[in-house]
């Protein structure tokens, strides 16, 4: 998200929206600690107790991402255990986008809605972490029964109303308690308010009774000055002030109010002095910038020229770059057909020079030979077995025949 992205949302939401996740932070870390996570997830992975803002994503507060991204993945599988839901612990090697998407899921199941991608997590901070383990660890509360109270406040007995006296107003009981209560050291020096008031009083009806000449002092008036001049410092009241008075306030602000308008008529003066050096120091930067310009004008044209021209060539090379390339393939099939016909010349160039076919021929002929010599032999044995069998028939049929033709004489009689 950038700057005025984030801007824009903090204006939507208010001016205190920018604010917000370092409130959730504070609630987030309150709910951990009741959830005892310092035992259940710091000790078992050794690491240090969280500050109030850890998760926070702000300037004014240092970061961590890869250590609060680890951290991060760790509590929210811890908390989706403890909402009753199994999840595995993380992994260092295990790939950050997929982690933060299944924590989603899990969340996701417990009914929240998201409305912001899984990228807004890997940096480990910022509003989206702060949420999603602020609705992971009411779940588990949720889980354990855990559920905020209003706290109850212990009634107080109703306290008598006082009215609050003004220190403020000089009053003649007040002036009396307060030198009944300085030290006796100083008694000295207390003005007899009794005298006073009667003295008042006195005066009061001698006022009333008006006298029938004009009445002169007999006091020298050198004498009564040193009176007065020995006298004065124990006519001093001192009157104490309360800060929370509205007096009080009302003249710091208008001392205030003072001060801030003798500042802005000094700071006024050299603002205005400011102003008018910024106003001549723009007008010569506007002024050297199109003394620049005019000066430069022909080169510029010439660059632009320069620039026309570079693009034409581009677009030849290109062109003649197409080119080469399409010759270069024809090139590289024309080389590679090259090659079939060279290989088939060279084979049948080393079957032609090879002498090998005409000694296996030779020898196939001698073997032949000498199967025909075998086969001329074994014909030969055959025909004379063959030979001695008719001849052997031939004895047999005629002794056959001479058997039976030599008994016909004996069977003639005698003469």
């Amino acid at each position: 998200m950038s700057e005025d992205a984030r801007r824009g949302e903090d204006e939507e939401r208010g001016p205190g929206g920018e604010h917000h996740m370092f409130v959730v932070m504070e609630e987030l870390l309150e709910k951990l600690k009741i959830l005892d996570y310092e035992e259940e997830v710091l000790a078992k992975h050794n690491m240090k107790a969280m500050s109030r803002h850890y998760f926070v994503s702000s300037p004014y507060v240092a970061s961590n991402p890869g250590e609060q991204f680890f951290l991060f993945t760790v509590i929210a599988s811890w908390l989706i255990n403890a909402a009753g839901r199994p999840f595995p612990p993380p992994q260092e090697d295990d790939e950050p986008y997929a982690t933060v998407s299944n924590i989603l899921a899990e969340l996701r199941a417990f009914g929240v809605k998201v409305d912001f991608p899984p990228t807004k997590l890997k940096a480990g901070c910022g509003e989206h972490v702060c949420f999603v383990l602020d609705r992971l660890a009411e779940q588990a509360l949720k889980k354990r029964g855990f559920t905020f109270r209003r706290p109850a406040y212990p009634a107080e007995a109703a306290e008598e109303e006082s009215v609050m006296e003004d220190d403020a107003e000089l009053t003649l009981s007040k002036v009396e308690e307060d030198m009944i209560e300085e030290p006796d050291e100083e008694e000295e020096h207390i003005m007899d308010l009794d005298a006073l008031k009667a003295r008042t009083n006195h005066s009061e009806l001698d006022q009333s009774s008006k006298p029938e000449a004009i009445l002169e002092s007999s006091v020298d008036a050198a004498e009564w000055a040193l009176e007065v001049e020995r006298v004065l410092p124990q006519l001093k009241v001192t009157i104490r002030t309360d800060n929370k008075d509205w007096r009080i306030h009302l003249d710091q602000m208008h001392q205030h109010r003072d001060g801030i308008t003798a500042s802005l008529k000094e700071t006024k003066g050299y603002l205005d002095k400011l102003q008018e050096d910024l106003g001549k120091t723009l007008e010569k930067v506007n002024s050297r910038e199109k003394y620049i310009n005019t000066q430069l004008e022909p080169l510029i044209q010439e660059y632009r020229t320069a620039q026309a021209k570079l693009s034409q060539a581009r677009e030849l090379y290109q062109q003649a770059s197409g080119g080469v390339t399409e010759k270069t393939r024809l090139l590289a099939e024309v080389s590679e057909e090259l090659e079939e016909v060279k290989q088939e010349m060279e084979e049948k160039g080393s079957s032609m020079s090879d002498g090998a076919p005409v000694v296996k021929i030779r020898q196939s002929l001698t073997k032949l030979g000498q199967e025909v010599v075998q086969m001329d032999v074994r014909i030969g044995v055959v025909e004379h077995t063959l030979l001695q069998a008719k001849l052997r028939e031939k004895n047999n049929m005629t002794r056959d025949m001479h058997a039976t033709s030599l008994p016909e004489p004996a069977l003639q009689p005698y003469s």
